[in-house]
């Protein structure tokens, strides 16, 4: 059956999947979610004797109904090849009772590469399907690993350009640093005065700038996002979900049909909102954990039903979770809604205007598959700690903060299921945090130096992506105040 896909703000809006693909958000400012969920049709016995491409394929066919099987098995051939440093794509691994599911294996060490690795391709077999001829410029807002992911999925690509946007002071070093030595002609990366919040909405603004848009289609161009709200980033993630579970069953961790619990750190909503998906698919998950850090926003919203932006903006040692906007969150929004557009538009409207709203009780009854809690700087660097020194398993700082939340939900809860804590980023992405978590005394280290340390700590090699950066030079220096993202942008496209 096809899948179609509707605005979050009208109803009346519905595309296919290439054409939700290619326009990454729609004109309305909605988001595309698909008219209905699509069961799994294959059982899941079946499932756990596949390789991870092979789960994609069974699992991304069911929302990309517009794509041949060839269009799609192409995109995932490409996508999950030698770029990623292990065969399986994602491994599992077992420490201290819960399964950590690796998702950083790819190009450039998080779990945005999951995704990020096959979007160019959907992206180019969309425009191709849909006769586009203007070059595709990726307009992106990064609170750290979005924007590396991006720029390493889209450089080089013919027909496109990309375009990162990423707050100056609020990524970690490594993180900067890969992304201002990226190479290729067609990518472009400018540090904003401003925190990622301040990006998004800047990069959302240029999105529903509708003669920026005119100016840019008479002079070839069109818009198109990589960041979670485009549905080619979201349908992706569910496979990774299904695949740890079908791992599980292929070596005997658990029975068919057994509830497993799913742990994620959580900023933008999307890698759990994909977990959530695949429940409604018939994963037999049983609570999703969102784990959030300082920036509780998220916390509260699922104790109270209120989602308030109003708050201090705190700067982290998971600064891809510093987040008060979780821009996913509207996907789930508008279901507990009912599927009612004209309702989600108006709690939407409230927060673009009083930085808040407030859900109904009868909505608030539909969000009982998740639990939310968060942990503070603190206990995500015990945890750090204490899971080194019992396991000698390294984790990294967003990690440690599902595992910490982990506790709690046991501790709160006693449910003894088995749990896969979504592992988003390698610990060398965050040296500096992870290494003095374990031990102050690194403190004096330069960089570098720590990711040698942690190598010897770890006793995991230095992964390439961060051999590569080492002497790497810089090759985009640019710096602008959040108020200039649209002169940045037309200077950079030579736009009139």
């Amino acid at each position: 059956m096809e899948v179609l896909y509707n605005s979050t703000r009208n109803n009346g809006i519905q595309v296919k999947a290439s054409e939700a693909v290619l326009k990454g958000l729609s004109a309305d400012g909605g988001l595309f979610v698909p008219d209905h969920i699509p069961a799994l049709d294959k059982g899941l016995k079946e499932l756990s004797g596949m390789t991870y491409q092979e789960v994609a394929y069974e699992v991304m066919k069911l929302y990309l109904t517009d794509f041949t099987e060839k269009e799609l098995k192409d995109c995932i051939a490409k996508a999950y090849d030698g770029k990623f440093d292990t065969e399986v794509i994602a491994p599992l691994v077992s420490a201290d009772g819960a399964y950590y599911l690796e998702l950083f294996h790819g190009a450039t060490i998080a779990f945005k590469d999951m995704a990020l690795s096959i979007l160019p391709h959907l992206m180019i077999t969309s425009a191709k399907k849909n006769q586009v001829k203007n070059e595709i410029v990726i307009l992106t807002a990064t609170s750290g690993d979005t924007g590396k992911a991006a720029l390493a999925g889209f450089a080089g690509v013919e027909g496109t350009k990309i375009i990162v946007f990423y707050p100056k002071n609020g990524v970690s070093p490594i993180q900067e640093r890969q992304m201002v030595t990226q190479k290729g002609d067609n990518t472009y990366v400018v540090g904003i005065h401003g925190n990622f919040d301040d990006a998004q909405t800047g990069v959302k603004k240029l999105f529903a700038d509708t003669e920026l848009g005119e100016r840019m289609n008479r002079q070839g161009f069109q818009f198109s996002s990589a960041n979670s709200i485009n549905i080619g980033r979201l349908v992706p993630q569910i496979v990774y979900y299904v695949y740890a579970y079908a791992r599980l069953l292929a070596e005997g961790k658990i029975a068919e049909g057994d509830k497993v619990n799913v742990v994620v750190p959580t900023g933008n909503f999307g890698n759990i909102l994909a977990a959530f998906y695949a429940k409604n698919m018939g994963l037999p998950i049983g609570k999703l954990i969102c784990a959030s850090n300082d920036n509780k926003v998220l916390y509260d919203f699922f104790r109270t039903g209120v989602y308030d932006r109003n708050r201090e903006f705190v700067l982290t040692s998971s600064p891809s979770m510093d987040i008060l906007i979780s821009s996913n969150l509207e996907r789930l929004i508008y279901r507990i809604a009912g599927n009612d557009a004209k309702k989600n538009e108006e709690l939407m409207k409230a927060l673009a205007g009083e930085g808040k709203y407030e859900i109904t009780d009868e909505m608030k009854s539909r969000l009982e598959d998740f639990y939310g809690n968060y942990a503070t700087e603190k206990e995500a660097a015990e945890t750090i700690k204490e899971l080194y020194e019992k396991t000698g398993y390294v984790i990294d700082t967003h990690t440690a903060v599902a595992a910490s939340v982990y506790r709690k939900y046991e501790e709160e809860t006693k449910d003894g299921a088995p749990a896969v804590i979504a592992s988003t980023a390698s610990p060398f992405k965050f040296t500096r945090s992870v290494m003095n978590a374990i031990d102050g005394k690194y403190d004096r280290m330069t960089d570098f130096e720590l990711v040698d340390e942690l190598s010897a700590l770890a006793n995991v090699p230095v992964p390439a992506a961060i051999e590569e950066i080492r002497t790497a030079p810089v090759l985009h220096d640019h710096v602008c105040p959040k108020e200039e993202m649209k002169k940045t942008v037309e200077a950079f496209l030579g736009i009139e």
